[in-house]
């Protein structure tokens, strides 16, 4: 499994921007997607992003609009702009990484073989 590690979580107040990063280590990352999940308290986890090798992007319809996932592939890195913040976007945001995954199987967290720690985003009112 790749290690996984996400940064740039925090405290913003709503309608504010935050900008998310995960850096996978522990093996090269050719024909990986990654995805962005996130875990509210008492929630399951949901898919929120997630970008292919290609760099194709897919987005859940909450955050569609708002949210802007990138990828830099020679530094292993995957990026989640987050603008537009609302307090129901509190979670603790998780990356996650899958080779060969496509279509609507990228959403399911199942498909996922290697995540990260996670890093809290809280959304004030």
């Amino acid at each position: 499994q790749a290690q996984l590690v996400e940064s740039g979580g925090g405290l913003v107040q709503a309608g504010g921007s935050l900008r998310l990063s995960c850096v996978g280590s522990g093996r090269t990352f050719t024909s990986y997607t990654m995805g962005w999940f996130r875990q509210a308290p008492e929630k399951e986890r949901e898919f929120v992003a997630a970008i292919t090798w290609g760099g194709v992007t897919y987005y859940a319809d909450s955050v569609k609009g708002r949210f802007a996932v990138s990828r830099d592939n020679a530094e292993n890195m995957v990026y989640l702009q987050m603008n537009s913040l609302r307090p129901e976007d509190t979670a603790v945001y998780y990356c996650a990484a899958q080779r060969n995954l496509y279509g609507s199987r990228l959403r399911e967290r199942a498909n996922y073989d290697s995540w990260g720690q996670g890093t809290q985003v809280t959304v004030s009112s």
